[in-house]
């Protein structure tokens, strides 16, 4: 087995194997002959290396997703479940189908997202960068104007001396004060209070939160109705769904949830209880999943809320990017009106004590 530095298999990646491997199986290729060819096609050496032992297995007369079950790295349980429902119908490239789908899907919100937020996320780089270049180099120069005039400066141009020279004869300080709090926090994070608690907060982080709520809805959407669809129980599918979604909070919802709806309890009532106050699962998610229990028409519904979050993820996009912009703007006036003061009170000091 060789070692790789970065075992990650993307989601691409994915959906691109799952569209193949559905396509092929339809043109009456096997099953082992796909795994051999897509090996060829993969540029990720540890995905390659992966879908060999894939191969590996199935040659051994285990099934796809049994064999799938001894790589869990790269193969989630929500996958899993949908191929091992499809097995048994011998349609086998129907379920590769709608993974690669329903991943395309996931893949293509998450790529919205990241390209809505590269421009915020460049602007503030930016905005950093010049102030650091303000307070290393700009204020330096100016301060050496007022060292000789033995003039008490204001407070507003000592505060920014300070902070200028703390900023250049500090700074290692400063990177391992950073690296540090990296450390800290990947640490908390990776614990269970941590997770739930950050996950608790960037839901509702004013406009980022509304963002990451339609996600998750949309993603819940998309795999709560692959897996019913699939003829995966209604529990089950409500556990995968959670674990799925990678969050703690809506993950805590869900299985609480399931363990009502195991109770032969409906879903939506399940819900109501669980959330009353709608904050995790809103009203109208509510009304279309009711629509689903009384017509059974999972199909329809689950599209239709995947579409509906969707827009509502463009929507709170649009929305965050508006205000990113002005507070972006707000913060760098701030800053060149500290700037203006501390130069200009101090110029305004020395006149008057020469005068």
């Amino acid at each position: 087995m060789n070692f790789h530095i970065f075992q990650k298999v993307s989601l691409q990646e994915k959906f691109n194997f799952y569209e193949y491997f559905s396509v092929m199986l339809d043109g009456w290729v096997s099953i082992s002959e796909i795994l051999e060819s897509v090996q060829t096609k993969i540029r990720n050496p540890y995905f390659s290396e992966k879908i060999q032992e894939l191969q590996t297995f199935v040659s051994s007369w285990d099934s796809v997703s049994k064999s799938m079950k001894k790589i869990p790295q790269i193969f989630s349980p929500w996958e899993i479940s949908i191929i091992e429902s499809w097995e048994t119908t011998g349609k086998l490239w129907l379920a590769l189908g709608q993974l690669s789908e329903n991943l395309r899907k996931n893949y293509d919100l998450r790529s919205k997202i990241k390209g809505a937020l590269t421009y915020p996320a460049i602007i503030f780089v930016f905005l950093i960068f010049a102030v650091i270049i303000v307070l290393a180099y700009v204020i330096p120069a100016v301060s050496q104007l007022f060292e000789t005039s033995e003039v008490a400066l204001p407070l507003a141009t000592q505060a920014l001396i300070a902070t200028s020279n703390f900023v250049i004869y500090q700074w290692p300080y400063i990177i391992l004060f950073l690296a540090g709090m990296s450390v800290l926090f990947y640490g908390y994070k990776n614990t269970e209070t941590g997770r739930a608690n950050i996950d608790y907060f960037l839901l509702w982080t004013p406009l980022i939160g509304k963002v990451y709520k339609n996600y998750i809805l949309a993603s819940l959407s998309t795999n709560l109705g692959s897996l019913v669809s699939s003829w995966v129980s209604v529990v089950q599918s409500l556990s995968l769904s959670a674990k799925s979604l990678n969050n703690a909070v809506y993950e805590a919802h869900l299985l609480a949830v399931m363990k009502k709806v195991s109770g032969w309890q409906k879903i939506v009532d399940s819900m109501q209880e669980v959330d009353p106050l709608h904050q995790i699962f809103p009203l109208d998610f509510l009304q279309m999943l009711s629509v689903w229990e009384k017509t059974a028409t999972l199909d329809t519904v689950t599209k239709k809320l995947t579409d509906q979050y969707t827009r509502e993820v463009n929507y709170s996009l649009a929305s965050l990017t508006k205000w990113i912009e002005p507070l972006a703007i707000l913060i760098a006036g701030m800053f060149v009106l500290w700037f203006a003061f501390a130069i200009f009170g101090a110029i305004l000091k020395v006149t008057q004590t020469i005068s």
